[in-house]
């Protein structure tokens, strides 16, 4: 343990030391054509992910971690992925009972954008209140409300966002197709999740392909 610990310690401080945030014109230039025409301030593509913990023996570290979503205990991130198809942010790892709004309020993600920057997200993240005093907006799906129903531009827009979201999710799944995250953390791995969720996430940026260039 005292060497498995040592050693993922070390990587995630070292690896941290990168500056992952690109800035804008770069974000720009490696984005798609797709992207491009349609959404072009697109500066990240945010989406939240769980991995399974097994059960903590404490009763406040039971009720902390456990997901009504998964229905089981587990530990939740943010992820930003660039519209070129590499991973920019990694929150901490939180317990799974954090609402997606919880986490996106303790991240430092507001601080990172510009100004007239766009944020893509699904219907979970309503937190446009969050970004406005930053001048930063929120590129979500039409909210279905009192049944009406929605125009063809609506749709078509929604569309359009549903299949670039959608590379944030092929990210997600690469980064959990490590072993270690297939199986349920223990509790020395739960103490360090926050290190072995960004370690796995960095390593899918050394993938090619993950974006291709026309999508």
């Amino acid at each position: 343990y005292n060497v498995f610990c040592t050693f993922v310690r070390f990587i995630s401080l070292q690896w941290r030391e990168l500056q992952l945030w690109s800035d804008r014109d770069l974000v720009h230039f490696y984005s798609p054509t797709g992207f491009k025409a349609d959404f072009p301030k697109t500066r990240v593509i945010i989406d939240g992910t769980e991995v399974p913990v097994n059960k903590p023996k404490l009763p406040t570290a039971q009720q902390a971690t456990y997901s009504t979503y998964k229905n089981r205990n587990t530990v939740k991130i943010l992820a930003g992925v660039t519209p070129g198809g590499m991973c920019s942010y990694i929150s901490p790892s939180y317990g799974g009972s954090a609402s997606d709004r919880q986490i996106v309020e303790r991240s430092n993600l507001m601080d990172h954008c510009d100004p007239k920057d766009s944020i893509m997200s699904d219907k979970g993240f309503d937190v446009q209140d969050l970004f406005a005093p930053y001048h930063v907006s929120i590129n979500i799906p039409t909210f279905f409300k009192k049944k009406n129903r929605m125009n063809q531009k609506t749709v078509m827009h929604d569309r359009k966002i549903s299949s670039k979201r959608i590379h944030v999710e092929r990210f997600i799944g690469l980064a959990k197709s490590y072993k270690l995250l297939k199986s349920p953390l223990n509790s020395s791995e739960t103490l360090l999740s926050s290190d072995i969720i960004f370690i796995c996430f960095m390593l899918c940026n050394f993938r090619s392909c993950i974006v291709p260039r026309d999508a």
